[in-house]
């Protein structure tokens, strides 16, 4: 049962997650944030997201300001989820570098 509501409130932030990153990014052109996944802790507190930044070079930049504007994120995030969850977890932001290993693997596998 446990494992069913953090699979709902994990795509839910998920969502949620990828739209306000989606309105911030409209503004500077040339660079994309995506939410690949997120998990989120069994008390429900914490939600890790994982993110795909596009171009790849500006991730560490990116993923930095994002870190240092983690506050607002989250008052966004709460605005937009205040209906659905009483407690709106404390966030974690990674960068997600699947796509750049599979890109890898494949200029390996060409070669």
């Amino acid at each position: 049962m446990q494992e069913t509501r953090q699979n709902k409130i994990a795509r839910l932030l998920q969502k949620e997650l990828s739209l306000i990153f989606q309105e911030q990014t409209r503004a500077t052109h040339g660079t994309m944030v995506s939410v690949t996944r997120t998990k989120i802790s069994p008390d429900l507190s914490i939600c890790t997201a994982y993110l795909s930044i596009f171009p790849s070079e500006k991730g560490e930049e990116i993923l930095a300001n994002i870190n240092a504007n983690v506050k607002s994120i989250r008052y966004a995030l709460g605005t937009r989820v205040r209906n659905q969850l009483r407690i709106v977890p404390e966030l974690r932001f990674f960068i997600d570098d699947s796509l750049d290993y599979i890109d890898r693997i494949d200029e390996l596998l060409k070669k």
